[in-house]
């Protein structure tokens, strides 16, 4: 029987959310945690950099990548919750080992400001959106509408070839998910009491939660190493 302190005593409470919330947080930085030592582990193996990057390969786990994105919010009604689980963390390894090039394009000084500036604008983002009784529904529509621009521009840019304009689309990028990450987190308390009452569809849902705010994490960390931008020679 599901048991989390957030939903059968503290359904629809304020305990209830705020524990739930507490739990899309703890499962996002797991997360992240399953991504970086993925991203290490394949960085300092000579045999997974050959395997992975020497070849093609790289490109398949990013299609990967996009798969499990979709399979996961195609079929979230109807996967069981250890499927959604299990379907969260491939997606953090995969994502490492994609992310392990961090380490050979760019200086390390650079990862670590990059990673804490990161850290920093997410917390104070994301504790804006938890507080804040603005409704940030209109705000995160728009933000939702210049991530699409960003993805044509940077299309765009793949044919022009603009050092300037890659500068000024990261710098609007992080703007973009840094907004996004209060939005995210806003749209939890949405999600929790919106599948009070269903136990398994709210867990399921956390992790979804968890997912979008973990992307708007590593969106603005790869962004912002595109600003910092001290490559390696």
């Amino acid at each position: 029987m599901y048991n989390d302190v957030y939903s059968q005593g503290n359904a629809g409470t304020q305990s209830g959310l705020n524990a739930y919330i507490s739990k899309v947080f703890g499962t996002m930085f797991l997360g992240l945690l399953v991504t970086a030592v993925a991203a290490l582990f394949t960085a300092t193996s000579e045999t997974l950099m050959d395997l992975f990057y020497g070849s093609n390969l790289v490109f398949v786990l990013i299609i990967a990548e996009l798969a499990v994105v979709f399979i996961l919010s195609a079929r979230i009604g109807k996967m069981g919750y250890g499927a959604c689980q299990a379907m969260f963390y491939l997606y953090a390894v995969i994502n490492g080992i994609t992310l392990a090039s961090v380490f050979y394009v760019y200086d390390l000084g650079t990862v670590y400001v990059s990673f804490f500036t990161t850290a920093i604008s997410f917390g104070v983002m994301a504790v804006y959106g938890a507080v804040t009784k603005k409704d940030l529904t209109n705000i995160g529509n728009m933000l939702m509408m210049a991530l699409i621009g960003i993805i044509v521009a940077t299309i765009i840019n793949l044919f022009i070839g603009s050092e300037t304009f890659d500068l000024v689309i990261a710098f609007i990028a992080v703007a973009v998910f840094v907004g996004l990450v209060a939005y995210d987190t806003q749209k939890l308390k949405s999600y929790y009491y919106a599948s009070v009452g269903d136990y398994q569809m709210q867990r399921k849902i956390a992790i979804m939660g968890a997912l979008s705010l973990y992307l708007d994490f590593i969106n603005i960390f790869l962004y912002l190493l595109r600003i910092f931008g001290s490559r390696r020679d």
